[in-house]
């Protein structure tokens, strides 16, 4: 038996209050292999009427999620926008747009009783370093993350200046052009949206598969996502790891090209989570698994392909992205016109966020596994100690409660065979062949040839 299977189920339960407002959420949860990656499982009406089961009324009706505009927040919205959150009594759930990740971390240290928000989406691991308060001035505010929102639909995207130089997806024989350009004064500038959390390991984890090391050949920016377009086109920057659309519409907007997918890194990696603090979730039981139900529905709402242009149409709307149909709807299908010298074109609905299912099987459930390999890539980069791995399993005993998003796809009706049996989702490996044994971590950081630790 793995030490990521068969934990002890806590027997509480977790819910959420709030205000009105409009914008922010969080990420998908459940399943097991799909019969097919392309298209989802039969989704649930849209809209439908509240069928609160007796016994399961939440306490309280709102709930105030943050969220970013990017693809991972898709589900959060569309619960709010099809009547998901509402069918499972959730009436009032307020989602509220952040202007940047650093701004929901703050929003969430007040809480929605002190003006902020009560969770919502966050890259991974987010809630767990606000949890232990190493990014909020060493005030620990305990997070539960509840499930996973997205896989999938990320992006590193490129200067037009560096178009034919054989930038990529593998960096072979090119940590030389990096070096080269430290030395002589313009090094290479890559940013993320937060340092720390998932899309600054994307970018770190292409850069170093390729030879490249990114604390000592290139400099690294936060800039947030809302700036991107402006920041690549006045040349501030050579490279950008985030979610779509906005890679995708560096490409579109003639000033860059994309470089890799993440799903060419990772295919069916875990993307984004949704969190809530811990108190409002221990006030709130019924409530955040009714937020869990609206989620789950929305996800596989999502992940039927037939809906996405409509989705795209919600998601485009100016209280959300503010952005155009067209430059979502293509890489909601998983169609990349890369904009590289070779002029690649991706067209795969599997290389597509997806929200509810992937190849490998449950995207909404918040596999503990998954939290090991962010907490180990931190240990990776310096980012936490190195010991931070042998308390590992009890802090995420601790933050991560996949007990309850069992509990709420029980009540949901969610098939069985959707459930994963086991907090672990097995061996990972990477496009570079190196693979990540939830059971050994060390063995994974031993086999990294670049790294700080």
């Amino acid at each position: 038996m793995t030490q990521f299977s068969n934990y002890s189920r806590r027997k509480f339960l977790v819910a959420a209050t709030a205000t009105t407002a409009t914008s922010i959420l969080l990420k998908g949860c459940t399943g097991n292999p799909p019969d097919s990656t392309t298209d989802a499982a039969s989704s649930p009406a849209a809209g439908a009427t509240s069928t609160v089961a007796p016994g399961q009324e939440p306490e309280v009706t709102t709930v105030k999620l943050g969220y970013l505009p990017i693809v991972e927040a898709g589900a959060l919205i569309i619960a709010k926008e099809k009547g998901f959150f509402a069918k499972y009594g959730m009436t009032d759930v307020s989602i509220d747009k952040q202007a940047s990740w650093g701004a929901a971390r703050d929003n969430v240290k007040l809480g929605a009783s002190g003006g902020g928000i009560d969770g919502g989406q966050w890259q991974m691991p987010m809630p767990y370093l606000i949890t232990e308060g190493i990014i909020t001035d060493n005030v620990k505010v305990p997070m539960f993350v509840l499930c996973q929102l997205n896989t999938q639909g990320n992006g590193i995207a490129i200067a037009n200046k560096h178009k034919g130089k054989g930038i990529g997806l593998k960096l072979q024989d090119k940590a030389s052009f990096f070096k080269q350009l430290k030395s002589s004064g313009t090094p290479f500038k890559a940013a993320y949206t937060f340092p720390k959390a998932n899309q600054d390991f994307w970018i770190r984890y292409w850069l170093a598969a390729g030879g490249v090391d990114p604390d000592a050949d290139v400099e690294l920016l936060t800039v947030p996502t809302a700036q991107t377009v402006a920041d690549m086109k006045r040349g501030a920057m050579d490279a950008f790891s985030t979610g779509d659309p906005w890679p995708y519409r560096i490409v579109s907007d003639g000033s860059g090209f994309l470089a890799a997918l993440t799903s060419e890194i990772w295919k069916s990696h875990p993307e984004e989570y949704l969190a809530l603090r811990q108190d409002w979730v221990k006030q709130n039981p019924k409530a955040t698994k009714a937020i869990l139900k609206g989620v789950m529905e929305a996800q596989q709402w999502c992940d039927d392909f037939n809906n996405r242009k409509e989705m795209a149409s919600i998601l485009a709307k100016r209280e959300y992205f503010a952005l155009s149909e067209e430059i979502l709807l293509a890489p909601l299908m998983g169609k990349y016109n890369m904009g590289d010298s070779d002029n690649r074109v991706v067209d795969d609905k599997s290389l597509a966020v997806l929200y509810w299912k992937d190849s490998k099987g449950s995207v909404s459930y918040p596999y503990k596994s998954h939290d090991l390999w962010f907490l180990t890539e931190s240990v990776r980069w310096g980012f936490l100690p190195k010991d931070t791995l042998s308390n590992a399993k009890a802090l995420i005993d601790q933050v991560n409660r996949e007990d309850l998003w069992r509990e709420a796809a029980q009540e949901a009706g969610i098939a069985a065979a959707d459930i994963p049996t086991s907090t672990s989702r097995g061996v990972e490996e990477f496009f570079d062949g190196i693979k990540f044994d939830p059971e050994n971590p060390k063995a994974y950081l031993d086999s990294l040839k670049i790294k700080k630790v």
